[in-house]
């Protein structure tokens, strides 16, 4: 199953960071965010990832292009170009690198991915968001639940749309404005999505958490996988040294894999 991240907007809320880089690109202990929600799917197992990028898209892609020499010792026959990696860490992924349009917004771009995820269920999250999630779960339950898409509930407080449950307690009714403290969920984002979701995607300028949800709930076809374990996004600076703080006390809840 492949993995989806939404990598490509301007992130104007850390300006601090994305004047000089994407912010999936923004740093956590030393390594990306984008490669932190990375580390937590291919500890599932899922290592196939297709990144929607748009904004600084090349920095992201001169990261992986750079991925294991930057992190291997290695041997260069200079003559023939022929490399022979020696020690060192490198990941077991397949990395797709996708510049889906500066401008594009949220919908567009994974309308723009869809030949390379198109056919299969796939995996669908946001660039700045780490969680313990768990995966595997997650998937089953979209499976038993006969729908088109699958978010996952978190609880934050403040600034975020409070998802509507209908009276079954999985389908998504709708959304609403959530006031400070009202203990409301949220969407997480973690999706897990069936191919029929890119027909409902108008074109660039189309916000996935807008008219591709609203359609979803209209025909019954969105649930919500509720996770009550650690949720956190990384939309301001106030958010990074949250998870900077988290990392260095060796105490990050969204770090499931083993060094």
């Amino acid at each position: 199953m492949k993995v989806a991240i939404l990598a490509g907007g301007f992130g104007t809320r850390l300006s601090e960071e994305t004047q000089i880089r994407p912010k999936p690109m923004a740093e956590v202990g030393g390594k990306p965010i984008l490669w932190h929600i990375m580390k937590i799917y291919a500890h599932h197992g899922l290592k196939d990832f297709v990144i929607l990028g748009g904004y600084k898209v090349d920095f992201i892609r001169n990261y992986f292009m750079d991925y294991r020499t930057a992190r291997s010792d290695y041997t260069i026959d200079l003559g023939t170009g022929a490399v022979e990696w020696l020690d060192g860490p490198c990941e077991d992924w397949r990395v797709t690198v996708l510049d889906t349009g500066p401008d594009s917004l949220t919908g567009g771009r994974i309308k723009r991915a869809r030949k390379h995820l198109e056919g299969e269920t796939f995996c669908l999250t946001y660039g700045d968001g780490v969680s313990n999630v768990d995966i595997p779960r997650l998937i089953s339950y979209h499976k038993s639940q006969d729908v088109w898409c699958t978010l996952t509930g978190v609880t934050q407080p403040g600034r975020y749309g409070v998802i509507q449950m209908a009276e079954d307690g999985q389908r998504v009714a709708g959304f609403g404005e959530k006031r400070q403290g009202d203990g409301g969920t949220i969407n997480g984002g973690f999706f897990v999505c069936e191919p029929q979701v890119f027909d409902l995607i108008d074109d660039d300028q189309t916000t996935w958490e807008a008219e591709p949800m609203e359609r979803l709930i209209d025909r019954g076809k969105l649930a919500s996988y509720v996770h009550d374990g650690f949720w956190q996004s990384m939309d301001t600076l106030r958010d990074k040294h949250v998870l900077e703080a988290a990392w260095a006390r060796g105490d990050a809840p969204w770090k499931v894999w083993a060094d």
